[in-house]
């Protein structure tokens, strides 16, 4: 764990900076590599300043091993952040008026990808004697999304190819809530995308959204097909709903193409992937809703990949305008792994006094 030193202000307690601050930071837990700047202001304002991103695609119907997923990092993150540095018009090399530090997704994660960051933002950090912080990828996520979207309190929502929680601040903690109790909403929706040959190209979950939004190739209604609905308390489990939904692949009413003299009962991928996509979001609703009720809350923030998703949006949204509530989301340039998310909750630990030193870097 990082060492916290004598912090720079009183516990629980930002003021606005005195100067202006710049952040670097760098994220490659999983597929996705990313490098953003970042810049607190002494007005409080806070800018983005780039936001760049590479992502490693594999072909239809494979995931992304970690071994593959490190070499592709080697190989883009000078590219990567390069190209950041330039379009935020800062050199890291330079005495500038602001403090430049280095924040890095120190966990949790793909192991190999983690450390193929972790290693260049060491480097960076001896080499420019800059201050390094390590960053929880979660928490990343959660202060991008409270900075972008201006919630102030909210029931967050974390939903990714790795996670799947239900959580709330409270006595300078997360608190988790609720969570999957075996896959990740977004491991499940991949999963299934690569099962019906869908591709990964910009990733299997936005084209399984595709497929549920337009019918695919037919362009007909859509059936809601019966699937497995698995919440337990606070939590829920996916595996099954997976499992029930490549089952019905093998089926004999199921049909690549629906044809004219087909019976009513048959269905297509389009269905299929509209039918696990309505069944789990209800699930997340429901725990969310009661995460709700429990702490009095009256907004829910969706942050992690899968809330780019416009119809679990739109699904959290009818539930809290009917609890005289507010959903806030972003999109794709926030919601998605990246860099920036890095640098904000970096830098906002480091204001906060906390570092890591050189030999505590490890990952969790």
């Amino acid at each position: 764990m990082p060492r916290r030193p004598e912090p720079l202000l009183q516990p629980g307690k930002l003021c606005f900076p005195e100067r202006p601050y710049l952040a670097l930071g760098l994220e490659g837990s999983a597929n996705k590599l990313g490098a953003g700047v970042i810049q607190h202001l002494p007005s409080g304002e806070t800018k983005v300043l780039s936001n760049v991103r590479h992502t490693y695609i594999t072909p239809p119907g494979e995931g992304f091993l970690p071994r593959d997923t490190a070499l592709h990092h080697r190989q883009w993150i000078m590219k990567v952040i390069k190209d950041a540095m330039e379009q935020a018009g800062v050199g890291i090399q330079k005495r500038r008026l602001y403090l430049l530090h280095k924040g890095y997704a120190s966990g949790p994660g793909m192991g190999a990808p983690l450390q193929s960051v972790a290693v260049v933002a060491r480097t960076l950090s001896l080499l420019y004697k800059k201050p390094l912080v390590g960053v929880n990828h979660c928490v990343g996520h959660i202060e991008m999304g409270r900075q972008i979207t201006g919630a102030t309190n909210p029931i967050v929502l974390y939903v990714s190819g790795g996670n799947t929680q239900v959580i709330a601040y409270s006595q300078q903690r997360y608190r988790i809530f609720g969570e999957t109790l075996d896959i990740a909403v977004g491991n499940c929706l991949d999963r299934f995308a690569r099962v019906i040959g869908l591709s990964n190209d910009p990733s299997p979950g936005y084209n399984i959204e595709l497929m549920a939004r337009s019918g695919g190739a037919n362009k007909r209604p859509l059936r809601l097909i019966q699937l497995p609905y698995a919440t337990k308390g606070m939590d829920v489990n996916l595996s099954g709903i997976l499992t029930a939904a490549e089952t019905l692949t093998q089926d004999p009413r199921f049909r690549r193409e629906m044809n004219e003299d087909d019976p009513d009962d048959t269905f297509t991928p389009a269905d299929l992937c509209y039918s696990l996509q309505e069944t789990v979001f209800a699930m997340l609703v429901e725990i969310t809703e009661r995460a709700m009720a429990h702490v009095g809350s009256k907004e829910v923030l969706i942050v992690g990949g899968v809330g780019c998703n416009e119809r679990l949006q739109e699904m959290m949204g009818i539930m809290a305008a009917e609890r005289g509530g507010n959903v806030f989301a972003t999109d794709e340039r926030f919601c998605i792994d990246n860099g920036i998310m890095i640098a904000q909750a970096g830098l906002l630990s480091y204001r906060m006094g906390f570092k890591t030193l050189l030999e505590e870097t490890n990952l969790c």
